[in-house]
């Protein structure tokens, strides 16, 4: 069986999600983030999770795991490369570094897409709950980092891939990061 074939079976039948719908599943050890609809992989768009390791403890900087859905969608409209403060358009704009370089900045950029947990004691409530801890999946200034463990424990992805995914997906679509 193919991985792609793997994948899709992995959603619909541990996810519980019917063909037509779109979601999203993370994988940390590809550094990637696929968008599946009609049982077959749509896109592929590689990421940036978490320099940290994975996770759920709150101010753990980790990338959590397990199965989320996109709670709120931020950003529609806003020009690509704008900076977000506390998911409040800045109207700046972020320089992209598109070396390998870690700066002391980690903005987030052009659009939000605030995760959710959905299993309790793993990535919802307490000191585990994703959204609480402000886990997105956004764009970021630091594009020369994409591809490798360099967040904070949100999923980084390229400023044109954030705006692409962000138009694809509505709220409440499910998505699973798994390591």
């Amino acid at each position: 069986m193919s991985k792609n074939a793997y994948i899709v079976l992995f959603l619909l039948f541990s996810f519980q999600v019917s063909s037509n719908d779109i979601s999203i599943e993370i994988d940390i050890s590809e550094q990637r983030l696929y968008l599946i609809q009609n049982n077959s992989i749509q896109s592929s768009y590689p990421v940036s999770t978490s320099k940290y390791g994975e996770g759920s403890i709150e101010n753990s900087f980790k990338t959590p795991l397990g199965h989320h859905i996109v709670k709120e969608k931020i950003g529609e409209g806003a020009l690509i490369n704008t900076i977000f403060k506390s998911r409040i358009n800045t109207r700046r704009s972020a320089e992209i570094i598109e070396e390998y370089e870690d700066s002391d900045d980690d903005f987030v950029t052009s659009r939000i897409m605030w995760l959710d947990g959905q299993e309790e004691g793993m990535n919802k409530g307490g000191m585990v709950d994703s959204y609480k801890r402000y886990i997105y999946i956004h764009g970021t200034h630091e594009e020369g980092l994409i591809g490798s463990k360099a967040s904070h424990g949100c999923v980084r992805m390229f400023n044109t891939d954030a705006i692409e995914l962000f138009d694809r997906v509505k709220i409440g679509t499910k998505v699973l990061i798994k390591a």
